[in-house]
């Protein structure tokens, strides 16, 4: 009945634990989190596959750039991913737990110090480089 929790990490066994005993709405909204996802930090370069609707159509839409900074709360977690596009610097916030996103393809770790990295912004160029982390 509990095989799942062998696939789970320590803190998401606790998680899971703690939600049991939660009210219906929040238990509810956490049943809806999406869990598909790989970790990812502030300054990873990332790749976002968003769906697009169109009319009738559905297609998928990717935004390829550096996470800047990370709300985590349960259920409203969101990112916000920084790129630059045509020499103007494009910022989008998504929320994890949203069906528009497809998936998320981590491309590299960036090495930084703050969980906000938003003096980015200010950087043109070459001095906006991040320096790559080493990944066991």
């Amino acid at each position: 009945m509990y095989g799942f929790l062998c696939t789970m990490s320590g803190k998401q066994i606790i998680f899971y634990v703690r939600r049991l005993s939660m009210d219906p709405l929040k238990q509810l909204a956490l049943e809806s989190m999406r869990l598909d996802f790989p970790a990812f930090k502030t300054g990873d370069t990332v790749k976002v596959h968003v769906k697009i609707k169109e009319g009738e159509k559905e297609r998928i839409q990717v935004f390829e750039g550096v996470i800047i900074g990370r709300h985590r709360k349960v259920e409203n977690s969101t990112f916000t991913v920084r790129k630059v596009s045509y020499g103007v610097g494009v910022e989008r916030i998504f929320q994890l737990n949203s069906p528009v996103i497809d998936r998320i393809e981590v491309m590299s770790h960036g090495r930084v110090r703050q969980s906000k990295i938003y003096f980015l912004r200010k950087l043109r160029g070459k001095a906006a480089r991040l320096k790559e982390r080493r990944v066991n």
